[in-house]
């Protein structure tokens, strides 16, 4: 199944949030990204038909190993750009929503070798 970048920030918010610790819930991914409860249903149940979470018995979201390997990408490239573009002068918040913007949809070809022009700078 191929994620739409929206299926991406829901994996990422539930890696975000399951790191915080505790258990993740519905209502807790809604509230972190601003979404009504009904889009955040439909967005849980299709990506546990996707097989990217599971949903607890206590209501609990868990990210399969597919859907952990799919948001830990995300967030490395967030956190990767959106440091790069601080560097590189642009401000904090808009460093974070370009992110964002560009996490989704830069090739993997193209992210590795940003990687490696970033390690030159350090």
């Amino acid at each position: 199944m191929r994620l739409l970048e929206s299926g991406e920030m829901y994996l990422e918010t539930i890696l975000i949030l399951s790191q915080k610790g505790g258990m993740v819930r519905s209502i807790d991914v809604g509230e972190y990204m601003g979404y009504s409860k009904p889009s955040v249903s439909r967005a849980v149940g299709l990506l546990k038909n996707g097989g990217f979470l599971t949903v607890e018995k206590d209501g609990g979201l868990v990210l399969t190993d597919e859907g952990r390997r799919v948001a830990e990408k995300i967030y490395e490239r967030h956190t990767t750009l959106t440091d790069f573009l601080i560097r590189l002068g642009v401000d904090g918040d808009t460093a974070m929503e370009d992110a964002c913007k560009i996490e989704h949809d830069i090739s993997d070809a193209s992210f590795s070798a940003l990687k490696a022009h970033i390690k030159t700078l350090k």
